[in-house]
Order: C-alpha cells, then sequence, then structure tokens
C-alpha cells in the first residue's frame, strides 16, 4: 500500500499553511496526527496532489481553561488530553471517550481536532463536542469564524470546512460540578470504531433532572442528538423505567445503516440498551457528586 505521488510543505507558521491551503485549494489536505489521513492515501481512497504538515508550528498544542471552556489547539494529542488533569476534573465525559479511541499508539500521534475534521460517523470525539454544544474555530488567509457543532457535521466524512479553511482550535465546554456524565460503546474488539457509542451528561437539581445530553456516535451519516428527547428527562426523577423508556425512544428515532459489522435492527437494540446504561451510570455519578 503506497500513496498516490504528492507535494510535501512543511509550513512555520499558522499564516504560512492558511496561505498554502488557499493556492491548493480542494487539491490541498492537512497532516496533523495523520491517524486517519494516511491510511486514506495508502488506499488511495484520498490522493491530495499537496500535503501541508503543521507539525512544525509551535504554540497549536495547548490545551487551556478559559471563560468555562476547555479550549483545544489543533496539535494537542489524544493521549496529552487523556491524561490532563483539567480535561478529567472539568470534562469527565471527554477523558472517558478519549480512553475508547483507538490504541495507546493511536492517541500518542491522533489530535483531538483531527478527530473532528475527519468526521467519521463511527468516532467518539465529535459525539461529545455535539453532546457538549461545543464548537470549532477555523480560519482562512482572511481571517476566523467559530461553527458550532450541531452545524460543523454534515455527514460521512464531510464536514462545513471550506477547503482553504483549517480548524485552529476546539472549545469544549467544562460540565457543572454536580453534573453526572458516562460515555458507553459497544465494538468488536478493543480499539475498533464502535458499532455504537452513547454520551449523556445529567445536571441535577435534588432528587430531579435539571439538564440532560444524550449523543450517540455510529447510529447515521454523522453524530446524532435530538433535544426533544433530552427534554422528556427534565423534570422527572432518575429510574431505571425512566432511562429504559429513553433508551426505547432513542431506538425507534435513530436512522441506522447495515454494513458488514452489524445490521439496523441489531444497532437499534444496541442504541435502545446502552443508552439506558449510559443514563444509569451518569445518574448514579450526578447523586454522587
Amino acid at each position: 500500500m503506497k500513496p498516490a505521488d504528492f507535494h510535501y510543505h512543511r509550513p512555520r507558521t499558522t499564516e504560512e499553511a492558511l496561505s498554502l491551503l488557499k493556492d491548493f485549494g480542494e487539491e490541498g489536505k492537512v497532516l496533523a496526527g495523520g491517524q486517519s489521513l494516511m491510511p486514506l492515501m495508502n488506499f488511495r481512497l484520498a490522493q491530495p496532489a499537496h500535503v501541508v504538515d503543521i507539525n512544525f508550528i509551535d504554540g497549536l498544542d495547548y490545551i487551556k481553561s478559559e471563560n468555562g471552556f476547555i479550549k483545544i489547539g489543533c496539535l494537542a494529542r489524544q493521549s496529552r488530553l487523556l491524561g490532563d488533569s483539567l480535561v478529567r476534573q472539568r470534562c469527565p465525559l471527554l477523558a472517558d471517550a478519549l480512553a475508547c479511541v483507538g490504541h495507546e499508539q493511536t492517541r500518542n500521534r491522533g489530535t483531538f481536532c483531527g478527530s473532528l475534521v475527519h468526521a467519521d460517523p463511527a468516532a467518539e470525539l465529535p459525539a461529545v463536542l455535539l453532546a457538549l454544544d461545543g464548537s470549532v474555530t477555523v480560519g482562512n488567509s482572511t481571517g476566523k469564524r467559530e461553527i458550532a457543532a450541531r452545524d460543523f457535521f454534515h455527514s460521512y466524512l464531510t464536514t462545513a470546512l471550506a477547503s482553504d479553511e483549517m480548524v485552529l482550535e476546539a472549545s469544549v465546554p467544562e460540565q457543572p460540578a454536580r453534573a453526572g456524565s458516562s460515555f458507553v460503546e459497544f465494538a468488536r474488539r478493543f480499539g475498533d470504531f464502535a458499532i455504537v457509542g452513547v454520551a449523556v451528561v445529567l445536571v441535577p437539581d435534588k432528587e430531579r433532572i435539571a439538564d440532560a445530553r444524550i449523543a450517540l456516535t455510529g447510529v447515521g451519516e454523522k453524530p446524532w442528538r435530538a433535544r426533544d428527547i433530552e427534554a422528556m428527562l427534565v423534570g422527572h426523577t432518575g429510574s431505571t423505567d425512566l432511562f429504559g423508556r429513553i433508551g426505547a425512544e432513542v431506538a425507534a428515532r435513530i436512522n441506522p445503516s447495515s454494513d458488514i459489522h452489524a445490521g439496523e435492527s441489531y444497532r437499534r437494540a444496541l442504541a435502545r440498551v446502552l443508552t439506558r446504561r449510559a443514563l444509569f451510570e451518569a445518574w448514579q455519578r450526578a447523586r454522587k457528586a
């Protein structure tokens, strides 16, 4: 397996990288971690004429707290996020999901923002960003813009990112201190993409649920979320019966496809069971917070 011929570029500044992307348009691709791009190129499913390697640009690997958000630079590696105390303390949902991403070797190179840009509908991190109402900041040679997660993911491997743009930063809202969260997935083998995964955040108000977030991966062409289903939880006391009904509602509403890994009905069954489990675990954690 070898990629088609391409021209390799190593910019030293963000401005230089964005200038190159402007010049190359659809023929250019950004290389950050390379854990998605390089396999596609090796199989010749992607054949960019120009590869822009941003790994030699200083200062893009930061992880910091700012105004209630965790700001993640586009070169921050997944392994570093997983071990970061700020992430574990203020956004445990992200930490739980990162533990399910690939293997240690791929997390050592893979970047958080790179996973978002690749937009594989079976990936864990896009679902987490969607569940938390996060966003990405993208830039081109003329300026920057912020795109909410709900608007960023369009379809299979397709986002709102223009050909001359690069994701510069992801903004992940910090979870409320009293919130409970859970990320649950089922995969054929550890490290594989999930057949179905569920991200949940529940915020309690005494014995009732004050806010709820549910996002799924592996059940459509992009990460899935339905706010009207979340609203069915608000104001109620968490219980096995309630969580079972929500799981059944999710299973009825998703539109999964069949492939070599699982059929539609199996994915619906997994979504029902995993949603119930994630809700139960998140509620238990919220009550202990």
